[in-house]
């Protein structure tokens, strides 16, 4: 597309100067318009991308490698250990796994959250998520689910290895198979409750550093405090009332959940929930945990500036 420029002529000092428009060749789009599904699709997919550092430079690349080679690496050795010595059973189970290696998912878990939304409300580009056919909680929630897949997908890894190592250790392949469900539904889990309270944590500060600090300051002093708890307790009262404590952390809740709903041993034998009425109570703190975070964080995000 183009067109002869149109000249003018002004005279200055006696000088005749010729000013030019040119066209550039700008075209209306005609093309499908893809809406608001795509946006959404589009911004879950880039965000987990972003948890693994896929399509960003190579430093980006190496803190979430270096901790998914650090996470797989005990449940190789698990593996190794299980198959050449003939063991019958695991060290660990599919659902102790994640508690045994809490402090790694929580930093895997602190430099993804900030990462995700930090930079967006530091530079201020809500306004252009905004100019397409997206909407704020779409924002949110597709954020949300893209650091959730991205946790969960961390912490199913070792999980797959497990069950790899527990098959060629010709364990019953229907029981292993099973149990791993059960060891990637708790993964869900708690991916799911991190991820609300990571996030909800990030969104509070615009420079991504102390958004780190804070999630990891706060799940170190949350498993401290709920350790404590749970002993004192523990001493004075029953164990069962005592487990109540261990919802103060989250590893420790998904534990019990896991006990609960799935009848599996917990890492830590104090944080079993009593009977039916101890399960339930876990479950309600989890989901109104979940439901509180995601609440506060569309709370956060409507004081972002933009149309």
């Amino acid at each position: 597309m183009s067109s002869a420029p149109a000249r003018g002529g002004v005279t200055s000092g006696g000088v005749t100067t010729e000013s030019v428009i040119h066209d550039i060749g700008f075209r209306h789009y005609d093309g499908p318009r893809l809406g608001r599904g795509w946006a959404f699709r589009s911004l879950l997919i880039e965000t987990l991308r972003g948890c693994y550092g896929l399509g960003r430079p190579s430093k980006v690349k190496a803190m979430p490698w270096v901790l998914t080679g650090l996470i797989i690496a005990p449940a190789l050795i698990i593996v190794a250990i299980t198959v050449v010595t003939g063991g019958t059973t695991l060290p660990l189970s599919y659902t102790q796994y994640a508690g045994g290696m809490w402090l790694l998912i929580a930093m895997f878990v602190a430099g993804r959250a900030p990462y995700a939304i930090s930079r967006d409300l530091r530079d201020g580009v809500m306004p252009l998520y905004l100019s397409r056919p997206i909407l704020r909680r779409d924002y949110v929630l597709a954020k949300f689910c893209g650091v959730a897949l991205g946790v969960f997908l961390y912490i199913t890894a070792p999980i797959v290895v497990l069950l790899v190592g527990a098959l060629l250790a010709k364990f019953p392949v229907w029981h292993e198979l099973w149990a791993a469900l059960g060891g990637v539904a708790m993964a869900a889990v708690l991916a799911l409750l991190l991820t609300a309270l990571s996030m909800l944590l990030a969104s509070i500060t615009l420079r991504k550093g102390l958004g780190v600090a804070a999630i990891m300051t706060t799940l170190v002093l949350a498993s401290g405090f709920a350790n404590i708890a749970v002993a004192i307790l523990g001493l004075k009262f029953s164990e069962g009332s005592a487990a109540y404590a261990a919802m103060l952390d989250p590893f420790a809740l998904v534990d019990g959940l896991g006990a609960s709903w799935l009848g599996v041993a917990p890492l830590n034998a104090g944080v079993k929930p009593d009977g039916l009425t101890g399960g339930l109570v876990f479950s309600f703190v989890f989901v109104a945990i979940v439901a509180a975070s995601l609440a506060l964080l569309m709370r956060r995000f409507k004081k972002v500036g933009g149309v």
